[in-house]
């Protein structure tokens, strides 16, 4: 029989101990780390989605209240701009699309239509735009009707 030494565990089980924390500890960030981005990148879909449909609204009121057309799209786009920077989103990746029905915008009981689009890009993605990675596409529409009274 060899001599044992300090140092050497006395039973095959002393030799396994605190493998579990190290295990535990390595499983945990492996499933950890996508749910939270997954989270992350849901979160910002949801806010994407509150931004165009506030953008669209607000867009729509406030092309109605101008003067003439082309007015009405410049306020629209101001409108549709700040509505996304409050939420944190880029001009850079939204698009606003104006239509009349009749095509006179500005008679008596025309309806007008604003819709925005908005690409949502992956979060924490440096290069995105290169890649042409993104969460999602979301658009939103509103209509308002032009007033008699004015």
């Amino acid at each position: 029989m060899r001599p044992s030494s300090p140092d050497a565990p006395s039973s095959p089980n002393e030799a396994e101990r605190g493998s579990a924390v190290v295990e535990f500890t390595f499983l945990s960030l492996l499933l950890m780390v996508p749910l939270v981005y997954f989270i992350i990148t849901m979160g910002q879909l949801q806010g994407g989605s509150f931004a165009v449909v506030g953008a669209a609204d607000q867009a729509a009121k406030v092309f109605i209240a101008q003067p003439d057309a082309a007015a009405g799209r410049a306020a629209a786009e101001q409108a549709v701009l700040l509505a996304l920077a409050d939420h944190g989103h880029s001009a850079a990746d939204a698009r606003v699309e104006t239509t009349c029905a009749p095509a006179d915008c500005m008679a008596a009981g025309s309806a007008v239509t604003v819709t925005v689009h908005l690409t949502v890009p992956l979060p924490f993605v440096p290069f995105s735009e290169v890649l042409d990675l993104n969460a999602g596409q979301l658009s939103a529409s509103a209509t308002q009707l032009v007033g008699r009274f004015r």
